[in-house]
């Protein structure tokens, strides 16, 4: 009981932005409540998930979609990793579940951080990743702006891309699984198909509200943060490439290894540079206008699949069910004596019981 009223008061103090030079006035009242304070956060962030339901269905927000309004804010986490701190705290939403009605926990994270502090190459995924699944997230819905690399996805278009071909460097950590522990994981389909079809009926019920909806495309992830050359662009489009983006990886590879179904909605923003001679090259002011302009739309696509998602009849598809246990293997590839004790603790901490 007294857990939970710390934890309560430790919400209410961040909420209200309260102070202990602003709650206590004799300097020994002060020390105490600062020190009192600090401890009753650290219980919160670690207990919150353990006194509640746990959260299944999370947003990471992109370039154009860094809140949900109309959602109510229940709690902020800030939870530490093995893989370090989050790019930003999560945020649990209360969403209303159409069908009971009762709320229904979102959880949202900034992925570029929340005053977007992180270039692409400096994302925290597997922070990102470990963090929500560490809460119970077992669906996350991703947002991202792309340029487009045919011509018939036009600017502010919605994609709901298929396949992905990798463009980065090395330069990202992009697997859980290494210093002694060696895990792989089939990444033929790089979305979840049945999230996919979900998110898509949600996009074409929107059509002719000012949503436009591309069913399939490939995205090249490149590095950045530089955008393409127009050789590199002309190159993609020869590829079959359909969009260009920095994100997709590995954040799409890290929900696959933590057994989470993921799927990026994607919209556009410009033409890339293989269009023109370069009037026409893609730049910040030409993707934050067309962010800016269709980030309504975005908002409201992303909350017509949280309200789907929320209904009772895809609570199996919510719980990744299918993607179940599926790296319970990894642990028996690398015999117990050859395990990195490091990377083993770090695996506990992400998958408790699945390497026992």
């Amino acid at each position: 009981m007294r857990t939970r009223i710390g934890i309560y008061l430790g919400l209410y103090c961040e909420s209200h932005a309260i102070t202990a030079a602003t709650a206590r006035n004799s300097l020994s009242q002060r020390v105490f409540f600062m020190v009192a304070m600090n401890q009753i956060i650290k219980w919160k962030n670690t207990m919150f998930t353990r006194t509640t339901a746990p959260v299944h269905i999370a947003v990471i927000g992109g370039t154009g979609i860094s809140s949900l309004p109309g959602f109510e804010l229940a709690a902020t986490l800030d939870i530490d990793t093995p893989w370090g701190k989050p790019s930003s705290p999560i945020a649990i939403l209360q969403h209303p579940s159409p069908t009971t009605g009762k709320p229904i926990p979102i959880a949202f994270l900034s992925r570029h951080g929340l005053h977007h502090e992180y270039a692409p190459h400096e994302v925290k995924n597997r922070a990102n990743i470990a963090a929500l699944r560490h809460i119970g997230v077992r669906t996350i819905i991703a947002f991202s702006a792309v340029g487009s690399l045919q011509e018939e996805v036009r600017p502010r278009d919605f994609i709901v891309p298929d396949q992905i071909i990798d463009r980065t460097k090395g330069i990202r950590p992009f697997t859980f699984f290494e210093g002694g522990m060696v895990g792989h994981v089939g990444f033929g389909d790089p979305f979840d198909k049945k999230l996919a079809e979900i998110v898509r009926r949600c996009g074409h019920a929107l059509e002719g509200e000012g949503v436009t909806l591309h069913d399939k495309g490939t995205i090249i992830c490149m590095e950045g943060p530089q955008f393409s050359t127009r050789a590199e662009s002309n190159l993609y489009r020869t590829w079959g490439g359909s969009v260009v983006n920095m994100s997709a990886l590995p954040e799409a590879k890290l929900a696959r290894e933590a057994e989470i179904a993921y799927q990026m909605i994607c919209m556009a923003t410009d033409y890339d540079c293989w269009r023109g001679d370069g009037e026409e090259d893609v730049n910040v002011a030409m993707v934050m206008a067309h962010m800016k302009a269709n980030a309504e739309n975005a908002r409201r696509f992303v909350g017509a699949v949280l309200n789907e998602l929320s209904k009772e009849e895809h609570g199996e598809q919510v719980l990744a069910k299918h993607l179940d246990g599926q790296m319970k293997g990894a642990g028996a590839m690398t015999k117990k004596e050859g395990r990195g004790k490091e990377a083993e603790k770090k695996l506990q901490w992400l998958f408790p019981g699945y390497l026992d």
